[in-house]
């Protein structure tokens, strides 16, 4: 009898990996132990070329024999996957595993914190249950602890290594960002929600379906004008410039990351603007120069006033005020070229480059006589001072 006369049944249990051979060869018992020894040889070979297609094919993971033959627990995937950006403020955050979870051990973290808790929706996914919307503007970095203190599968491995996931939250819109302003307070406008119903905290950054209204249709029409719902505008530029004030933030009049989070906060706890007062300047250039102080839709002060010369005019816009001073020098170049330095102007309110509202002695008032500044009586500057706190709007026409 020989070997090509003769047909081997190969089988294998798919328990323990073990290959099992059953042949014709009993007659020949050293042929039936090379046979065997020669197929498990391959079927180890075989396993080891799976086991490491399966590691590099998933990225991230690692398959490293547990002391009970299981693979370690790896991570398959997120959402969001890393390196996402624009993503939602009340995005949903979930972590994919190769295989189920235990319950009740160690939860992943973000980084800047946000609130709330990590719950099993399913054996091998955990989803992030927020308490409220990811910080709008923020990078956030999702760090999963692997290793022996890490997270721990149901089959007793643990993820290998630590993983981190690292997406940015989009900006927070500029129409969430006015709704917001507009219900503390810091804007000439009202917003009403359609709904009248509470907002849930993960949605608090999402722009509301609603409407805006003017408080006071009394308003000067010019200033009027520099409204526009859903657009970036000095008016919301002014606003945000007071929240910051209010918050001790820099007050940039940019509504980044720290300011999202801080009005968000506000919001949440209805911390409404603590000035309590709408107001805003206008300066008249037409003879006799003049100063209007607007509070909550009504003119409350009126004072002779100032401008720039022909050679160095105070330049008509309109700016929120930036910086304050009770007494400052102020000192610069002259149309001529010569440098000039006055120390103690009072009552400083700057709201565009080195033009101020401030006090300044004259001989007469109403006319052009300024480098650039709005001059004023000091006594008639000390009374306007307090309706200029950083954000004010400065309008020049």
């Amino acid at each position: 009898m020989t070997v090509s006369r003769e047909r081997a049944l190969v089988r294998s249990n798919s328990m323990g990996g073990k290959t099992f051979i059953r042949t014709r060869f009993s007659n020949h018992p050293w042929l039936t132990a090379g046979i065997i020894v020669t197929i498990g040889a391959l079927a180890a070979a075989s396993s080891a070329l799976i086991e490491s297609r399966l590691t590099s094919s998933n990225a991230g993971a690692s398959y490293v024999s547990s002391p009970k033959g299981h693979p370690s627990l790896s991570l398959v995937s997120s959402v969001p996957s890393s390196g996402a950006t624009g993503v939602a403020p009340d995005a949903s955050l979930a972590l994919y595993f190769s295989s189920p979870v235990a319950a009740g051990g160690v939860q992943p973290s973000l980084n800047p914190p946000v609130a709330g808790t990590w719950i099993q929706t399913s054996p091998g996914t955990l989803a992030f249950e927020g308490v409220g919307s990811l910080p709008p503007g923020t990078t956030e970095r999702l760090s999963v602890p692997g290793g022996s203190s890490g997270i721990l599968g149901s089959n007793g491995t643990h993820l290998s290594e630590n993983v981190t996931v690292s997406f940015t939250v989009a900006p927070m819109s500029t129409l969430r960002l006015q709704q917001l302003l507009a219900q503390l307070g810091y804007l000439p406008v009202s917003f009403t929600a359609s709904d009248a119903a509470a907002i849930p905290p993960s949605e608090m950054a999402i722009p509301q379906v609603g409407t805006f209204a003017w408080r006071w249709n009394s308003l000067p029409s010019n200033f009027m004008a520099l409204w526009s719902p859903g657009l970036s505008n000095v008016v919301t530029k002014g606003a945000v410039m007071a929240f910051e004030n209010q918050h001790q933030l820099p007050t940039d009049g940019t509504a980044g990351p720290q300011v999202w989070g801080a009005l968000l906060q506000a919001a949440a706890a209805g911390q409404t603007d603590t000035y309590g007062h709408y107001d805003f300047v206008v300066v008249s250039t037409s003879i006799p120069e003049h100063v209007d102080v607007w509070r909550d839709g009504a003119v409350v002060y009126r004072s002779a006033a100032n401008s720039g010369i022909e050679a160095a005019p105070t330049e008509l816009g309109t700016w929120p005020v930036f910086a304050r001073y009770v007494s400052t020098t102020m000192s610069g170049t002259n149309p001529d070229g010569s440098h000039y330095s006055d120390p103690n102007i009072p009552w400083v309110s700057y709201f565009h480059g080195g033009d101020a509202l401030h006090g300044f002695i004259r001989s007469t008032y109403g006319t052009p006589q300024s480098l650039g500044c709005v001059e004023m009586p000091p006594a008639n500057a000390a009374v306007v001072y307090p309706y200029t706190p950083l954000g004010t709007l400065v309008t020049v026409l």
